[in-house]
């Protein structure tokens, strides 16, 4: 018997493997440097071009300014960006007010109280909402919606308005909403419910008080990237809320207290920022012209709002994420 043992190498490398792990880092940092250099690539075409229209335009003068008016009819030309990010608001909370409570309620039955077999065809049903394309979304809302609206409730309203838009945004952003709200309920371990069960809660009080509190970071996640898609939608309210930029008009109550109507902010037509990038985009403008830097001034600023939502997104999640 000799007296060397043989031992097993557990150290030793194989080097057709650790070649093929190489690769497979490499490819995934190469997708990961590929998204990051898109970014950067987006972002450095946007600030020339606003560069470009900053040096004749005030920053200032663009941020505050009352009007625009990119190619106007006869009158000067007009560049504040005020209009654009009224109407941009209007319809990102609106929309938020009708996806974000359908949205959670539906996370919450699909996570709770819906059966497998319910779960698994409700939640591809919702999920196929964020696959229309949104102009139909769009001819939806100006031929069914709109005339809908007008016959049982506003008589008044225009046939392009920011109300129609913002009900069928809100409708195409629920499924971003419940989705991602539902699988960050259904992370929430099962001993949590049981306890509360063992507490003597009922099913509505352990879903609310427990499972809700319990994924908050999820959720308003889903809340935040939900509006970030609604800030950048275009084509729902192109076809829907019409292309004029306006303000509303501000009326005065009692004792000279200004306010504003909401009919007057929702019943008539308005312009978003994508939808004045699509009508200068759309238009007779050539490259170089003061109007053509102006659609990548608007990208910019729309980029920087999408930006900071993100990144508030981000917070929250680190902020509230519970480690289960």
């Amino acid at each position: 018997m000799s007296s060397d043992t043989d031992e097993l190498d557990i150290t030793r490398e194989v080097g057709f493997k650790r070649v093929k792990e190489w690769s497979y880092g490499g490819f995934f940092a190469v997708c990961a440097l590929v998204t990051v250099l898109t970014t950067i690539a987006i972002f450095g075409t946007l600030l020339s071009d606003s560069i470009s229209f900053f040096s004749e335009v005030a920053v200032l003068e663009f941020l505050t300014g009352l009007e625009w008016s990119p190619n106007p009819r006869g009158a000067g030309f007009s560049w504040g960006v005020v209009p654009l990010v009224y109407g941009t608001l209007v319809v990102t909370v609106t929309s938020a007010f009708v996806a974000i409570p359908i949205g959670t309620l539906t996370a919450i039955y699909l996570s709770e109280y819906a059966s497998s077999r319910v779960r698994s065809i409700l939640k591809p049903l919702l999920e196929v909402l964020a696959g229309i394309p949104t102009v139909v979304y769009g001819y939806f809302a100006l031929v069914y919606v709109t005339p809908l609206l007008q016959a049982t409730l506003f008589p008044e309203m225009n046939i392009f308005n920011l109300l129609s838009a913002s009900l069928m945004v809100g409708i195409m952003i629920i499924p971003m909403v419940s989705s991602i709200s539902e699988d960050a309920m259904s992370a929430v371990p099962d001993d949590l419910r049981n306890a509360g069960y063992g507490l003597g809660a009922t099913k509505f009080e352990v879903s609310t008080g427990i499972v809700v509190p319990a994924s908050i970071s999820g959720i308003a996640s889903s809340y935040i990237l939900a509006i970030s898609r609604a800030v950048g939608e275009t084509m729902i309210v192109v076809i829907a809320a019409g292309s004029q930029p306006r303000l509303p008009e501000v009326r005065e109550a009692a004792f000279g207290i200004p306010f504003v109507h909401p009919a007057d902010v929702l019943l008539d037509s308005g312009a978003t920022m994508t939808v004045a990038m699509v009508n200068i985009a759309g238009g007779d403008l050539v490259g170089g012209t003061i109007s053509y830097d102006a659609m990548f001034a608007i990208g910019l600023t729309l980029f920087f709002i999408t930006l900071v939502m993100n990144v508030v997104s981000d917070l929250i999640a680190e902020r509230y994420r519970e480690a289960y």
